[in-house]
């Protein structure tokens, strides 16, 4: 059975755990990092050197970095499904993947810590109001995307929506001012009656 290291509030555990709900995997999911500590534990770093969650555990195999670990589900077990039959829409998946990561997730970031993890009276808000004003423009882009094709690889979902996914549902909670984008709000409500979406990171309050 696959085990995840990692708390069920982060984002990019976030990831892993969806891809897993999608796939209808089995699997245990350890609580670590954040308020539950042993991420720099020796026997920890052991398996994840970076020391940061998640990690995922199978059969004595390690792999760490969720956007991998979701490619590696993906191949494995859905095949021709979350990970594409199609060459071109699997490489559309994986750049959007990728672009989660260098222009969304980074983005979001100063948002994200600003108002969810800093108290009130220690907020910076020109960094706020400039992370918000950065993610409002990425996801333009992707707002782009999606008003031409229904998922952000064409007509099914797959695992390129994840990563992005989870970076859109704390655009919608963090950014309500933000203007109308119809691709978003489409594809977001579609996400939404997806039930692992609903369990690993609707469900899941932002701390």
């Amino acid at each position: 059975m696959l085990k995840v290291w990692g708390r069920n509030t982060s984002a990019n555990v976030q990831k892993v755990m969806w891809a897993i709900g999608e796939l209808g995997l089995a699997c245990e999911r350890i609580d670590i990092g954040g308020p539950f500590g042993k991420n720099r534990e020796p026997s920890y770093l052991a398996i994840n050197p970076n020391g940061l969650v998640p990690t995922l555990e199978e059969d004595g195999f390690y792999l760490w970095e969720s956007n991998a670990i979701v490619r590696y589900l993906a191949q494995k077990f859905g095949a021709g499904t979350l990970d594409p039959a199609d060459p071109w829409a699997r490489a559309v998946a994986g750049q959007w993947m990728d672009w989660q990561l260098t222009v969304a997730g980074p983005a979001i970031f100063p948002v994200f810590w600003g108002l969810v993890r800093t108290p009130p009276d220690k907020r910076d808000h020109k960094a706020i109001d400039a992370g918000k004003a950065k993610t409002i423009e990425a996801m333009a882009i992707l707002n782009g995307q999606l008003m031409k094709t229904a998922f952000v690889a064409g007509d099914a979902f797959s695992c390129g929506d994840i990563p992005i996914g989870v970076i859109a549902h704390r655009f919608v909670a963090l950014v309500p001012d933000r203007p109308a984008m119809n691709g978003i709000d489409r594809w977001y409500a579609a996400l939404c009656e997806r039930p692992s979406f609903r369990a690993d990171i609707v469900d899941i309050p932002l701390v």
